[in-house]
């Protein structure tokens, strides 16, 4: 039974709507994109606007499947991998009672499977269903291939299910995925729109066993990837080797954020990933509005139980510097 109780979730990337309430240019450090995405020529051919997309999205799929190489039949597509959560979620718990999620952890899987009336547990072995995001949102913590394998083992031991979150490997160590690794018990997902910086695109994609892919293509609303987000897909993964050039990029300017975040006596986690969970000495409500005073969006961590953290993301140096200087100001 759904349970209408619970309130959405809480997620950055608020630069559309600074923009439009201020009419100024916003600086968004709240949405954790590639701050060097493939350049990508692309057009969507007005035939394609004046027809219905292709419900199976073979063409798409083809070209996952030959860009990972694993079969069409092991893939499913949707409307960012939020919508791909939902459809999970409503099948999974249709038979299933119980999940695990960490804490702090993207608070869409909580949130999906509340609404299918599922129960949180706090133990791997105790729960029907385990959701694992890798790398961690917020904290970046990237977890191996082998600890994810020994973490699907125990769910395996007592024929649960498994839905790892893949939405920013790509731009962390895409060697660590499960992408290559055919499970029957694992869902993978992926996010294109974070890797290539086009959220407004909206564009999801998972890897299955097939019959389990034929319900999630199934329960999935028809026609949910529209004509743009497949056209800009079907050229993107024409250019997903140049991601390389994306992580070379992020590995440097992560460092040296870091550093620079703790010489102003902040401590800043670990991080494997395109963002950084930063921890502050107060709750940084106040902080937040004074760098959203001057244009600049940063997470607040609230919503993940964290209210004395802010998630930034790592964006290109002039514009990390340009950060820097507002919280150097702002924390005085």
């Amino acid at each position: 039974m759904t349970d209408w109780s619970k309130k959405k979730v809480v997620h950055g990337g608020g630069g559309k709507q600074q923009r439009e309430k201020t009419k100024k240019k916003v600086l968004d450090f709240s949405a954790s994109l590639n701050p060097l995405p493939p350049q990508v020529s692309w057009n969507c051919d007005q035939f394609f606007l004046e027809h219905y997309p292709d419900d199976n999205y073979t063409q798409l799929k083809e070209t996952i499947a030959n860009t990972f190489h694993r079969k069409s039949e092991e893939i499913c597509v949707g409307n960012g991998s939020i919508e791909l959560i939902r459809v999970f979620c409503d099948i999974v718990f249709q038979e299933l009672e119980t999940f695990y999620v960490e804490s702090p952890t993207f608070g869409e899987y909580e949130y999906s499977a509340n609404l299918n009336g599922a129960k949180k547990v706090g133990k791997i072995d105790e729960a029907d269903v385990c959701f694992i995001c890798n790398p961690n949102n917020p904290t970046g913590i990237l977890r191996s291939r082998h600890e994810m394998l020994n973490l699907i083992e125990i769910i395996d031991s007592h024929k649960g299910i498994f839905c790892a979150d893949e939405a920013f490997i790509e731009l962390a160590d895409p060697i660590q995925s499960l992408v290559n690794l055919p499970i029957d018990s694992v869902l993978v997902l992926r996010s294109l729109t974070k890797s290539f910086s086009v959220p407004g695109i909206r564009f999801g994609y998972g890897f299955g066993e097939p019959n389990f892919i034929e319900k999630m293509e199934a329960m999935r609303p028809p026609w949910s990837v529209n004509a743009y987000a497949e056209a800009f897909a079907l050229q993107a993964f024409h250019r997903y080797q140049d991601l390389e050039q994306s992580r070379e990029l992020i590995d440097r300017e992560r460092v040296w954020l870091t550093d620079h975040l703790k010489a102003l006596d902040l401590y800043v986690d670990p991080s494997s990933a395109n963002f950084l969970l930063v921890q502050t000495k107060q709750k940084v409500d106040q902080l937040c509005k004074k760098l959203e005073k001057i244009d600049i969006l940063v997470r607040d961590c609230s919503s993940f139980g964290l209210p004395s953290s802010i998630r930034i993301a790592v964006r290109t140096r002039d514009e990390n510097r340009i950060l820097l200087e507002a919280l150097s100001a702002c924390l005085r």
